[in-house]
């Protein structure tokens, strides 16, 4: 099912369809039936690489800004992973999801939470020993954190299992709920319910905002390759959260 998973939302991907599109059209015979493909690609491709699509569609799927209880200290604030990635020589690298950790950071060392739990291991179809967890346990120690204070889950290959395996985790060291949860604004929807249907008590504390905060301006008609590559990260929320609300684990 992982793998099966990876597979079909591929083909969910916008940029697969145009790719697919064009390809079709390249392979097609009857010309009028290559002009008109060759068209709908290009109303794909303009669709869904405007910004202001993307932009209206975000404001309305992030969550919003958490507001924390001033006085309150939680047990554990949980980072997800999926802000950090290997290197060509399977050390690791912070990439663009990074706020995760920054914002995770900020709540262990103003004191909004004791302890720091990161749960990621290796999501990928051909994992080697990397473990993104187990490397950012590393970057941490640069802080001087106690370890007494610092939880690693470097096994989970999604969020479903990050809720499983954190769970688990929580329980052996007996911190009480409710939890700081900290992922993308995208992804916290999805996590939010699959941790409560792990009967994880959370409180959302999304970052790491890419779309929807612009100014309005006549650029948000005109087509970005990077805003083509954002509705990635916004398809696999929307399927991966209608597949959470029917699965049960």
């Amino acid at each position: 099912m992982f793998v099966l998973s990876k597979v079909l939302l591929f083909l969910l991907f916008p940029i697969t369809w145009v790719f697919a599109i064009f390809i079709i059209a390249l392979l097609s015979k009857n010309q009028r039936k290559k002009q008109r493909l060759i068209i709908l690609g290009l109303v794909v491709f303009y669709i869904f690489s405007m910004p202001f699509l993307l932009d209206n569609y975000a404001r309305l799927w992030d969550y919003p800004p958490a507001r924390l209880d001033p006085p309150k200290t939680y047990s554990c604030v949980i980072v997800l992973g999926g802000f950090s990635s290997e290197k060509a020589d399977s050390s690791g690298m912070f990439n663009g999801a990074s706020d995760r950790f920054i914002q995770g950071l900020k709540l262990k060392a103003s004191g909004k939470a004791s302890h720091i739990l990161i749960t990621s291991g290796n999501g990928s179809l051909d994992p080697d020993g990397f473990s993104e967890g187990e490397w950012v346990y590393t970057q941490l120690k640069q802080f001087n954190l106690p370890d007494s204070s610092i939880l690693i889950e470097g096994k989970s290959r999604n969020t479903i299992e990050n809720a499983v395996f954190t769970k688990k985790l929580l329980l052996e060291k007996h911190l009480a709920p409710p939890y700081l949860l900290v992922t993308s604004a995208f992804h916290m929807r999805r996590s939010l319910l699959i941790f409560n249907k792990a009967g994880l008590q959370t409180v959302p504390y999304p970052c790491n905002y890419t779309a929807g905060f612009g100014k309005f301006t006549i650029y948000a008609f005109w087509p970005s390759t990077e805003t083509l590559g954002e509705w990635q990260h916004y398809t696999k929320e929307l399927v991966g959260y209608v597949v959470a609300r029917v699965k049960k684990f």
